[in-house]
């Protein structure tokens, strides 16, 4: 369990997905993002989401992302933030998103 002073140190926030590519160099099949959050500005992640979304899919895209981890070496690139999702059984991956669209860089509580 944690208590609520745990959850609020986890950074979630609303941003909108501006490229997607392939990433060749990840061992397992992955897309590098570039997220827009508003003021906090362009970050990138890797995101093993393949199996239910192509890179054109993803282009404009709103997705739900913790952005206070400190960036993480993949292969040959930073990723800067985690893009949340529901992770099936199977371990498909799908991405989590506001109800509506809503400004990037809301805070999520």
């Amino acid at each position: 369990m944690i208590d609520w002073n745990d959850f609020e140190k986890v950074d979630i926030r609303t941003g909108t997905i501006v490229s997607a590519t392939v990433f060749e160099k990840a061992r397992k099949p992955a897309y590098i993002l570039h997220i827009d959050f508003g003021e906090l500005g362009i970050k990138k992640s890797s995101a093993q989401i393949t199996s239910h979304y192509s890179t054109d899919d993803l282009i404009g895209k709103q997705v739900i992302a913790v952005v206070n981890f400190p960036a993480k070496q993949i292969a040959n690139i930073q990723s800067e933030c985690l893009v949340l999702g529901a992770v099936e059984e199977d371990g498909k991956v799908v991405i989590l998103q506001t109800e509506r669209p809503v400004k990037n860089g809301i805070k999520i509580s």
